[in-house]
């Protein structure tokens, strides 16, 4: 059954709600699957690219290994490069398409406990502060994710 959007954006409500990582850790697997849906920007067999729907700044995309590892220094080396390569194509795609001073990247990992690197646009300091969320339409963001996908 095709997802079908409403006026507020589901899975960020869900987001909003879930408060354990128990439920979280299987977020971007179900991404990954295509359970749940995503604003996609790229994909290979091993990582996948997509926007993060709690933005810090308009653009901000989160790239993670297919794989569900917890932390970024668990992942082998050859994904572990792996990973940094296809984050750097993304992220000059990305500057490419949404105007900034440049691309700040961060992997945390505190939240959903499967590595992913936060690729954001910088204009300020301040658009690196997750505390500092932005909000965005179905519309708007399915947008950018197709004129970043066009500089790739």
């Amino acid at each position: 059954m095709p997802f079908h959007w409403v006026t507020t954006n589901p899975l960020k409500s869900f987001f909003n709600k879930i408060n354990t990582t128990i439920v979280m850790s299987s977020i971007f697997s179900k991404i990954i699957s295509g359970e749940l849906p995503s604003y996609k920007i790229a994909e290979t067999d091993k990582f996948l690219a997509f926007l993060d729907i709690n933005p810090n700044a308009k653009g901000h995309t989160l790239c993670i290994p297919k794989e569900e590892v917890n932390k970024l220094f668990e992942l082998d080396d050859e994904t572990y490069s792996g990973l940094m390569s296809f984050s750097k194509k993304i992220a000059i795609a990305l500057e490419e398409a949404v105007p900034c001073k440049r691309v700040g990247m961060a992997v945390i990992g505190l939240e959903v406990p499967h590595v992913h690197v936060h690729l954001i646009p910088l204009n300020k300091m301040k658009d690196m502060d997750f505390g500092n969320k932005l909000n965005f339409t179905h519309e708007q963001l399915s947008r950018l994710a197709e004129e970043i996908k066009e500089n790739l």
